[in-house]
């Protein structure tokens, strides 16, 4: 699965950004033909995004394209022009029921057939924004055997519950604890909310500690300055990784000697530390190795 630390959004309708955002580095790069593109200019977009997915170097960033939502009546076009460009991945946002995954699934498994492609390769993310989808989590998660990603949409969700948005986040805690938890059981990466005030890094560093914090894999991004912070904050630090090998070389060093759980820097470690750390070891030889 491709790392996504970073999901950076790219209005469909802008080619001079999309060329910018291919040189940066980010994790993934989100082609959107939703809410960054006005309605007059969704034919403009879907055209744009099929020549930029055929045309430019992504460098190694995942090509995800956002396409309208179902309820928009605009989603069955925007797959007949996108499928052919062969992105890899389709982003359906404001899912709310398993028919949302059930209709999208086979819509892109009926071009892979046609089209001789491998079965599940084109991979699914969907968008969580409203009360009802977070009650209808589990049997959306496994709804697809594509299904990759669960990217949490804030502002829809607290305008869906009448919610006011804080800098403390009272108002999407729950909803976030609940899709990550949800992300974890079917082996899912969780995508967290977007840090509105784009331009201040000391409020996006503080939700990306929250995010780490609750066990989110990234956070979506909309401006190019964030793209570095947050794939710093979303990755392992070299304090860490010293950490996590001492741990697993004390364990196995007890597990020798017949002791389960032992203390390392006055702490106990036990075997679900032990799992953490073999987890935390794991995510850094991927981000190594992409």
């Amino acid at each position: 699965m491709h790392a996504r630390r970073a999901l950076l959004y790219v209005p469909g309708d802008d080619r001079h950004k999309a060329e910018k955002a291919v040189n940066l580095n980010a994790d993934c790069i989100c082609l959107d033909l939703e809410d960054g593109v006005a309605f007059n200019h969704k034919e403009v977009a879907r055209i744009e995004v099929a020549k930029s997915l055929s045309e430019l170097d992504f460098h190694g960033s995942e090509r995800l394209v956002r396409v309208n939502s179902l309820s928009s009546g605009l989603c069955a076009e925007d797959l007949g022009l996108i499928l052919p460009s062969r992105p890899d991945g389709i982003y359906l946002p404001k899912v709310r029921t398993i028919d949302d995954v059930h209709w999208i699934n086979e819509k892109i498994s009926t071009f892979e057939m046609r089209e001789g492609i491998q079965p599940d390769k084109t991979t699914l993310v969907l968008g969580i924004e409203s009360a009802v989808a977070i009650l209808n989590l589990p049997d959306i998660c496994s709804a697809s055997t594509r299904l990759s990603g669960l990217v949490f949409g804030a502002e829809d969700y607290i305008a869906d519950i009448g919610g006011i948005r804080t800098a403390g986040g009272e108002a999407v805690f729950h909803a976030r604890s609940v899709l990550v938890t949800n992300a974890a059981a079917f082996n899912l990466q969780s995508i967290d909310m977007v840090c509105t005030d784009y331009l201040n890094e000391k409020r996006l560093l503080e939700e990306c500690q929250s995010g780490v914090t609750l066990g989110f894999s990234g956070k979506q991004v909309i401006h190019p300055s964030q793209v570095s912070p947050v794939q710093r904050a979303f990755s392992p630090d070299a304090g860490e990784v010293e950490l996590a090998l001492r741990i697993l070389e004390a364990y196995q060093e007890h597990v020798v000697n017949g002791i389960g759980a032992f203390t390392l820097d006055g702490k106990m470690v036990d075997l679900p530390v032990v799992k953490a750390a073999e987890r935390l070891l794991s995510r850094a030889e991927k981000l190594q190795g992409g």
